[in-house]
């Protein structure tokens, strides 16, 4: 068609015509819920603090899929070599939240230091079902269980959530006389291979690492739901994904799309676990197909927690308080996202 027939059949140029079709589509999509893969990014830099272990997955997962993206976000994964890094960053105003994975005990310090400074938004409880934690010795070792540690010199995680429960899980399991000391989590492995210590409390990937490489063994799994609260299939709410209350304060449209984006990581994990598992590289020290391998840990978003879910963190928090880590008892409702 000619240009003077395109302008005879329209009743105008085609600019004319191109200016009436996009009218047409605003005041189509002003009535209309547009789809998130089309909001473009607003709002600041979301900077998000997270430690290299595997229950972070579903942060992972969610920033490598898009979701945050899809949803306007821009969203930034920061590591840190500790929990108690993350959350001093965000005491800092560094950091805008943390992923799940990183310590409880860790924000319940930093509120603590600066009250009504987070909520948290996600757990991920874990067991003897849903395994993170764990004691892991040397593959050839003759350590059938905890109880046996006695005099030992035993390694954990860096930080006060760590060094606290691997000290607690001993005393409880009546290993007397041990020597417990700090290691970043990559080095755990590594230092039962070299003698250097004889068992380590940590978090998984590590233990399938160790076993994978043919140097450690799990001595004993779910360690703090067993010895903490007393049933080795309690969820131990041990790690946690949050938001800071400035953050949430002032941008409350962000937050509800944040949380959203993190709820579709979340349900990937629970749903489709292959399809969340390669995120794992990248993040933590496991690589390739040995992401197959990783046990998961179980999430549960702020709103669903039940009142059984609340008493067992609460159970898990008021170890802190009893033992003078924390200098005042926290309730979890308080610090429970559940708008």
């Amino acid at each position: 068609m000619k240009k003077q027939d395109l302008k005879n059949a329209t009743g105008g140029t085609t600019s004319t015509m191109r200016r009436s079709v996009l009218k047409a589509v605003t005041a189509s999509l002003a009535g209309l819920s547009i789809p998130s893969i089309l909001l473009a990014q607003t709002g600041p830099k979301i900077q998000i603090g997270y430690w290299p272990v595997a229950s972070g997955l579903p942060f992972f997962a969610a920033v490598d899929k898009g979701y945050f993206k899809e949803a306007g976000l821009d969203v930034e994964a920061v590591k840190f070599a500790s929990p108690q890094q993350v959350a001093e960053a965000m005491l800092a105003g560094r950091l805008s939240g943390s992923s799940n994975g990183t310590a409880s005990a860790a924000l319940g310090i930093a509120e603590l230091a600066q009250p009504n400074l987070l909520k948290i938004i996600c757990t991920n409880p874990t067991n003897a079902k849903y395994v993170l934690d764990e004691f892991i010795v040397a593959k050839d070792s003759a350590l059938k269980s905890i109880s046996e540690l006695s005099g030992k010199k035993i390694g954990c995680g860096p930080g006060v959530q760590n060094v606290t429960l691997t000290k607690t899980v001993l005393e409880r399991a009546k290993a007397v006389n041990t020597t417990v000391v700090e290691l970043p989590i990559a080095q755990h492995v590594a230092a039962i291979a070299a003698n250097q210590i004889e068992a380590c409390y940590t978090l998984e990937p590590t233990g399938t690492v160790g076993r994978l490489k043919g140097l450690t063994r799990n001595l004993e799994v779910g360690v703090i739901a067993r010895y903490v609260l007393g049933d080795e299939m309690a969820p131990w709410h041990g790690g946690s994904a949050s938001l800071t209350t400035e953050f949430i304060q002032k941008n409350p449209d962000l937050t509800k799309r944040y949380i959203a984006a993190y709820k579709r990581g979340v349900d990937l994990v629970k749903t489709t676990p292959a399809q969340a598992r390669p995120s794992l590289k990248g993040y933590t020290a496991i690589e390739g197909d040995l992401t197959n391998e990783v046990p998961m840990s179980d999430y549960l978003m702020a709103t669903d927690f039940s009142a059984s879910d609340t008493a067992y963190f609460q159970k898990f928090f008021d170890l802190f308080s009893d033992k003078g880590i924390f200098s005042r008892k926290i309730l979890i409702e308080n610090i429970l996202y559940k708008a």
